[in-house]
């Protein structure tokens, strides 16, 4: 019985892999994608795949794209190299999961920058629209850029409602420039990317992670952490979709053109749709497990909270400056983006 069930299987996989083979024989580029997301999440399902349906689409079948969820391609902090070395043809990477790289980019990380991903993906996409980061990405073409929700807070077992509770707590953080928020809040912050997160929480080696309420979700992280702090405008952390510019520069003229359509701020305003969605369902599930969640009034502005935060923002818009980096100048395009085009 089981030779006759693994036989069945085998045929099965071949099978696929012959019909699949057949569906691509019309394909004149094959373009390989590669992300750190679950195949099965929000994001992968509702942002990236749709992507290359619709590429896949308006090429009447001549570009294939291939997808690698899931880090099976490189790691997370590698996502961005992948697509440089010709290691993947395009990626989705966190510019702050490699520090330093991408600095004026990471403004919109900032505390009141944004307070959703609609706004910061406006905010991020017209800052590269404008020239005003578009040099940090020389070594690849950008497609598109955009944000998750507010990341906020999530213990397991200890309620966060001041700043003093976070003493002494290790908290995952995803880039340097929350990490310098944490610090000055008093917590321990703990860098790796966010799939690390659900397997270190569980054996305890941190305490809580900063996420959004996507991440939450997406990562499972809901199953772990029972306690969670709204802090609007905590920060924000942005993202890019990117592609190889030896494989875009290959296409011919009318696939560049299809490439060019699903680029830029119709797309970033697509993937802040995906992201906030996800949000209300990472809170609207805490809820229905019956967590404790926390919203400090007035967000990053409470008079307990401000402090710190205003301080680790100087301190970076400082650092940036004193390296000959217009630091200043974006952060007030940023703000002023939130407060008018973006708002």
């Amino acid at each position: 019985m089981i030779k006759i069930i693994k036989h069945a299987a085998i045929t099965a996989i071949a099978a696929s892999v012959i019909v699949s083979a057949q569906a691509n024989a019309s394909a004149e580029y094959t373009l390989r994608f590669s992300h750190f997301f679950p195949e099965v999440s929000g994001p992968s399902k509702g942002l990236f795949q749709k992507w290359a349906e619709a590429v896949e689409a308006e090429s009447n079948g001549r570009i294939d794209v291939q997808m690698y969820p899931s880090s099976t391609l490189a790691k997370p902090p590698a996502q961005y190299d992948a697509v440089k070395n010709s290691i993947a043809d395009v990626s989705v990477s966190v510019q702050g999961y490699t520090a330093n790289r991408f600095p004026l980019t990471q403004i919109v990380e900032l505390p009141g920058v944004s307070q959703g991903a609609a706004q910061g993906s406006c905010i991020v996409q017209s800052l590269y629209d404008e020239g005003l980061i578009s040099n940090e990405y020389s070594q690849t073409k950008p497609l598109f850029l955009f944000t998750h929700g507010p990341g906020g807070i999530h213990t397991t077992e200890k309620e966060i409602k001041v700043p003093k509770d976070l003493e002494g707590l290790r908290i995952r953080r995803p880039t340097a420039v929350v990490a310098k928020l944490l610090e000055g809040l008093g917590a321990q912050p703990v860098g790796m990317p966010a799939p690390d997160s659900y397997q270190s929480t569980q054996r305890g080696v941190i305490d809580g992670v900063a996420l959004p309420w996507e991440g939450q979700y997406t990562f499972r992280l809901n199953e772990l952490t029972q306690y969670h702090t709204d802090v609007g405008g905590l920060y924000t952390l942005a993202f890019i979709m990117t592609i190889n510019k030896s494989f875009y520069n290959r296409l011919p003229a009318d696939l560049k053109k299809v490439i060019d359509h699903n680029s830029g701020m119709a797309w970033s305003k697509k993937a802040a749709i995906v992201f906030d969605d996800l949000d209300e369902k990472g809170r609207a599930q805490a809820i229905e497990m019956g967590h404790n969640i926390t919203v400090i009034e007035g967000g990053a502005e409470n008079p307990l909270w401000k402090p710190v935060l205003y301080q680790a923002t100087e301190d970076y818009l400082n650092e940036l400056q004193q390296k000959g980096l217009p630091a200043y100048k974006v952060y007030a395009r940023a703000v002023e983006l939130s407060q008018s085009a973006c708002k």
